[in-house]
């Protein structure tokens, strides 16, 4: 039995002006993708396993044309020598979004389609913030994704949908795969499986799994900062039986429809100013506050330096900011060395929509793990503890800080990119406090100009009706 094994995996706001490129991602190929830990699952003795290439970068901006089209051909000249192969397997993340494209996961699924042929099957894992199209889903056999936001399942749901693909191969039975669209459109941090109605929309979903004839049923939140026609809610359900994927589809869709108003940010949540009120007069430590519109992980530049600026002006003492993108200041702060003093203008280095910060501060702590864009500095200025990266980045594991000396447990206010909070920081949070601060993953969701978003959709548009209706793919219509 021959698997190949690939994919692309990215998550694109078309509201920032910063295209990612081939630096931004890291890219597998071949055996070392075996080796990576989201991977090791794939060591099935009596399975060949043939790794072609998985490319996957933190969120970011659309990816240039030249970066996409040279991952795909790469991607699939692999593919072509690999063949014959009995299924593929792609871990994909749903909402990459690419210069003058509007369906990239559905442009690449499709051309892998045309490589293996109609009788080879594919089976997909997904982030639910992906966006679904009937394109993608046309060429599919077996679908799964993310059951949990934060994601805690990624490993969980890869196995899933390459045991499908086994099993499939193994018993010669050939699954199919339903979609029913939902018109709306919620952010993650509206939509977190920490909080209800969330937690228990996803908790039916093991359920319908057991029922004669399905085999994996999801629903995709999708993404809501991608400004294109794909981009809306569903319920994607793997099944062996038609009828029966295409009622669990629906009923999952009017689900979510049905609960469309319940949607809440599940922490202490306000403006900027009203957050760090909160911050200044708190008697437990460490209060987090999440700098929600400028967070990487959901597609942020994480160049600003806003929150810098208002800690600086309420001349806030004790407080940690990680980290800022500024590649220049951290090149400044190598430049003269640990335990010098510095002048640095930090911030909008990448969108110059908003405004650097100049401050005077300390170098007192430098991170070379070898690359450049890889370089970290942590300078302290008037109480405040910064961290500034190379490249843009996420500091979401305890692991990010201890690495620069730090102990994030330790301050008063721990300020971190981020919307909800990570499964490592959320505990630690005393309280958890979230800014609805400027930036292109902003909260404002009815405030996102919506010129390709197919319309009507909640909450942008709110007196209109709908009714589930489920699609199967076009492989599975015969």
């Amino acid at each position: 039995m021959r698997i190949a094994v690939g994919g692309i995996h990215t998550e694109c706001s078309t509201y920032s002006p910063v295209l990612m490129t081939i630096d931004d991602f890291r890219v597998l190929r071949g055996e070392d993708l075996l080796g990576a830990d989201y991977f090791s699952f794939l060591n099935e003795q009596e399975i060949e396993h043939l790794p072609l290439l998985h490319a996957r970068a933190v969120p970011g901006g659309p990816v240039s044309r030249f970066a996409y089209e040279a991952f795909k051909a790469e991607f699939l000249g692999r593919l072509q020598r690999a063949l014959p192969v009995d299924g593929l397997y792609l871990a994909m993340h749903g909402a990459i979004n690419v210069e003058g494209m509007d369906d990239a996961e559905g442009d690449w699924i499709a051309a892998a389609r045309s490589v293996v042929g109609p009788d080879c099957m594919i089976a997909a894992s997904y982030d639910l913030h992906g966006n679904v199209s009937q394109k993608i889903v046309d060429q599919l056999d077996i679908f799964a994704a993310y059951r949990t936001a934060p994601h805690i399942d990624v490993r969980e749901t890869m196995v899933r949908a390459w045991s499908m693909l086994v099993d499939a191969l193994r018993t010669g039975r050939r699954p199919g795969v339903a979609w029913a669209p939902v018109p709306v459109l919620w952010p993650g941090e509206r939509t977190s499986t920490e909080d209800e109605p969330a937690r228990r929309l996803y908790r039916t979903l093991p359920d319908v799994d057991q029922r004669d004839g399905i085999l994996d049923a999801n629903l995709m939140i999708g993404y809501v900062w991608a400004d294109e026609p794909r981009a809306t809610a569903c319920a994607v359900v793997t099944a062996t039986d038609k009828r029966a994927a295409a009622q669990a589809a629906e009923e999952i869709a009017l689900s979510y429809w049905n609960a469309r108003a319940d949607f809440a940010l599940g922490p202490v949540t306000g403006t900027l100013d009203a957050m760090l009120d909160i911050a200044e007069n708190a008697s437990t430590a460490p209060v987090v506050l999440a700098d929600s519109a400028d967070n990487p992980t959901g597609g942020g530049v994480g160049d600003r330096a806003d929150v810098l600026k208002a800690l600086l002006a309420r001349r806030f003492d004790g407080a940690l900011l990680a980290g800022i993108a500024d590649r220049p200041a951290v090149e400044a702060c190598f430049a003269v060395g640990k335990g010098a003093r510095i002048g640095l203008d930090i911030g909008a280095t990448l969108d110059p929509s908003s405004s650097p910060v100049h401050i005077e501060a300390d170098v007192v702590f430098l991170d070379d793990p070898g690359a450049g864009a890889e370089r970290q500095a942590v300078v302290r200025t008037a109480g405040i503890t910064v961290v500034l990266a190379a490249r843009r980045r996420p500091y979401h594991n305890i692991t990010d800080f201890t690495r620069l000396g730090l102990d994030p447990k330790s301050v008063r206010m721990l300020v971190v990119k981020s919307g909800y909070l990570s499964p490592e920081l959320a505990p630690i949070a005393n309280p958890n406090l979230m800014a609805l601060t400027q930036g292109v993953v902003n909260q404002d969701i009815e405030g996102l100009v919506s010129r390709r978003r197919a319309r009507p959709a909640f909450p942008f548009d709110r007196d209109f009706d709908y009714a589930p209706r489920a699609r199967l793919s076009a492989r599975w219509q015969d």
